[in-house]
């Protein structure tokens, strides 16, 4: 029998797979594309969840066309800036003041924790669960 010399690479052309020798093996030189390292806040962790426990399809999707990590960094910035927006008018609306938090603090503290608890509901309802 010959010893025939196995090229170091070659590429399948069914698949456009390309494939590296090591030992007496061919392995794929698959890789992942490059993820950038950002943290997600609360709200980017509650939406991967909710995706992976009921949208697991939509999860699936999103995690092999790499774009579930964008989508998730684009949702908690979303939410982010409504929880702000909606905090600073329900604050107006209500009327609660600098002069409120210095006279009766329980007051301002209870109002201000039914108004966050509001937000997060809509917050929650619009981008989160959906």
């Amino acid at each position: 029998m010959e010893n025939k010399e196995l090229p170091e690479k070659y590429v399948d052309e069914k698949t456009g797979i390309e494939y590296g020798l090591v030992g007496d093996y061919y392995i794929p030189n698959l890789v992942l594309p490059y993820r950038k390292n950002v943290k997600l806040g609360k709200y980017g962790r509650m939406r991967a969840r909710y995706l992976k426990e009921h949208k697991k399809a939509e999860y699936t999707i999103m995690l092999m066309e790499n774009t579930l990590q964008d989508h998730l960094i684009e949702i908690d910035k979303t939410a982010n800036e409504r929880y702000d927006l909606l905090m600073k008018q329900f604050v107006e609306k209500e009327n609660i003041t600098e002069e409120l938090k210095t006279t009766n603090q329980l007051e301002w503290v209870g109002k201000m924790k039914n108004i966050k608890n509001a937000v997060e509901e809509i917050i929650l309802k619009e981008l989160i669960y959906v």
